[in-house]
This record gives C-alpha cells, sequence and structure tokens, in this order.
C-alpha cells in the first residue's frame, strides 16, 4: 500500500516537472466596475423583490455568462419594448443608456421601469443635453452603433449629434459655427485614441466646449493603465470580455500597443488558444468592465492544468466607488446586509 501512495506521489511529481513553466502577470483592476455591479444588483434585487419574470431591454452588460446567470434567474432580455406583453413586472433599461423614446414609450405603456444606466453614462448624456440648450453643435467621440452612442444621440432631436469615431472624422468635420461647439465622448474608448481626436479638434477649433472632467470613465481608464503596465512583459495577453464589449475590445488594442506581441478575447477558458501558448513563457490576465473574477479564476485553473505557474499581480490603482440603487430596491438590499 505504502509503495502504491509513493508511486502515485511520484507520478504526479513528475508530471508537475514536465508541465513547462508559465509567469502570469495579473492586471489589476480588473473585470466588474460599479456601473456594472450596479446594473447587476438592480436585477437581481427586483427579481427578488417581485419575482420573476424581470424584463431587461437589451444585455444588462456585455458579458453572455453575466446575461445567461440573470435568465436562470428569472430574467428576460429583449431588444426593444415591443416585445414586452402588457405586464405589471418590471422593466430594467441596461447599463448602457437609452434614448429619452425608450422610456416614454414605457410611459405610454404603463411599464414599471427601473433605469439601470451607470451614474458616468448618465452624467454624459447631461453635458449632451447642457451644450445643445446652449446653442451649440454638439460632437458625439464614439463608435457607431453602439448602445451608449445610440442612448447619447438620443437624449437630443434628431440630427443635432455629429458622431467622430476616428482622427480622419476629426479632420475632416466642417463646423456651422467654429465658436459654438462642444465635445463628449463614450466612457469606454481608448484612452490614447480619444487623446488624439480631442487634441485635433481642439487645434482646429480653440474655442470648442469640453466636459469639466473627461467622460472616460475611471474603470476604463485604470484597466488600460493596468494592462499597459503588464503587457511589455507579457509574450500573450488574455482578455476577458465578450466581442461585443468595447471596453473590452480596447484592452487588447492596448496591450499591443504596450508592447505584447499579441492579445485576444476569450469569453471561457474554452477560448483560449493553446496552440497559440506552446514555447510562451509570460502570459498576461485582464478583464473588461463586464466580466466576472469567476471567469478570470477559470482561465487560472485551466492555465494551472497545463503550466507550472509563477503568478504576479501588478496593481496600479485602488478602486472604492459605489453607485446608489433605486430607491425602491434598497429595502430588499438592507435586508440582504
Amino acid at each position: 500500500m505504502a509503495e502504491s501512495t509513493l508511486l502515485s506521489d511520484n507520478s504526479q511529481q513528475n508530471e508537475q516537472n514536465s508541465r513547462p513553466r508559465l509567469k502570469v502577470h495579473m492586471a489589476a483592476p480588473r473585470g466588474f466596475c460599479a456601473g456594472v455591479d450596479r446594473a447587476i444588483q438592480i436585477v437581481e434585487l427586483a427579481l427578488k423583490k417581485y419575482g420573476a419574470p424581470v424584463y431587461v431591454r437589451h444585455e444588462i452588460v456585455h458579458n453572455r455568462f453575466v446575461v445567461e446567470g440573470l435568465k436562470a434567474k428569472g430574467a428576460i432580455f429583449v431588444e426593444e419594448l415591443s416585445e414586452i406583453p402588457e405586464t405589471d413586472a418590471p422593466v430594467i433599461f441596461s447599463a448602457h443608456g437609452v434614448p429619452k423614446s425608450v422610456p416614454e414609450e414605457a410611459k405610454t405603456r404603463n411599464f414599471f421601469y427601473l433605469d439601470a444606466t451607470c451614474p458616468l453614462v448618465t452624467k454624459v448624456h447631461r453635458e449632451a443635453e447642457m451644450h445643445h440648450n446652449a446653442g451649440r453643435q454638439v460632437l458625439l467621440i464614439g463608435h457607431e452603433g453602439h448602445p451608449e452612442v445610440i442612448g447619447t444621440t438620443g437624449q437630443l432631436p434628431e440630427g443635432s449629434v455629429t458622431l467622430i469615431e476616428t482622427l480622419d472624422d476629426a479632420i475632416a468635420f466642417e463646423a456651422d459655427d467654429p465658436d459654438r461647439l462642444a465635445y463628449t465622448t463614450q466612457t469606454t474608448l481608448s484612452v490614447d485614441d480619444t487623446a488624439e481626436i480631442v487634441a485635433k479638434l481642439e487645434e482646429r477649433f480653440p474655442n470648442i466646449a469640453g466636459p469639466h472632467k473627461q467622460d472616460i470613465c475611471y474603470a476604463t481608464t485604470n484597466r488600460q493603465q493596468a494592462v499597459a503596465a503588464i503587457a511589455a512583459d507579457c509574450e500573450r495577453v488574455l482578455v476577458v470580455g465578450a466581442p461585443n464589449s468595447s471596453n473590452s475590445k480596447r484592452l487588447v488594442e492596448v496591450a499591443e500597443r504596450a508592447g505584447c506581441p499579441k492579445a485576444y478575447l476569450v469569453q471561457r477558458a474554452t477560448d483560449i488558444e493553446w496552440d497559440d501558448l506552446e514555447g510562451i513563457h509570460s502570459v498576461g490576465i485582464t478583464a473588461g468592465a463586464s466580466a466576472p473574477e469567476i471567469l478570470v479564476n477559470e482561465i487560472a485553473a485551466a492555465l494551472s492544468e497545463r503550466f507550472e505557474i509563477d503568478m504576479n499581480t501588478v496593481t496600479t490603482a485602488e478602486e472604492n466607488i459605489a453607485f446608489n440603487i433605486p430607491r425602491v430596491l434598497r429595502d430588499v438590499r438592507d435586508a440582504d446586509a
């Protein structure tokens, strides 16, 4: 019996010794931001207080794992309010924000709705309205078709917002009145790309008005700075995030610009390109603002099954921000505390 145990122990030891060593650099901060955490809380607390179903317009955040988990609890996701039958169930707007027409339609149909729009996105909405009301032509730096851009554009009358996606757009733009201009930005953009576009707009239009504080949110900035800090030490960077997550895709771009030869998105451990990691000695891991830490742990565990891991965490900022949830749900939250 003792000999059998010894052979088993030796076999495990040999297996470990045969695995290649891998330095894993974990970027911090990573994963959930305060706005995402708040939005998910709103859905979960609404389900707890009112029961299933709870309707959610658009993915509450851009992460399949999160969405599927909420579906299993009784959330029903739709793209438009027209898909929702007459109901007394709560209707929740996603963290990305919605055009003004959406709450107006909800009121017309007598829906009880809860707005999970990130407060930092709401800030951009209010800025756009303020500039429009002051008679300025509003430029929105962002990506066409992204829900946040659709929501911000939808705060103003149709045709009031000009979308600037690239530096070329900033160069080609012609102002109606160069002295009556303002810009806002999507909150999940590349900090470097946006700075370049803003610099060009300010060079061409010295009197252009901008936000008092940059619109790119603290979490986007922090996650980009963290991945940039590890990128040069990594032969590959795995960004945990969804392909429709703007901030996650920006992390891939930032990692490669900061010196990593190749970075790519992975939603789950099953997405890892194992052949691509052969002969690699260092890997970085980060996660977009809508990716839960459980997925980061899953990917780290998958790596540890194939490599002898040497883990290193690089922290570039501390985050302690939290946003209030709607008053109507606070009794449920406080009862759980």
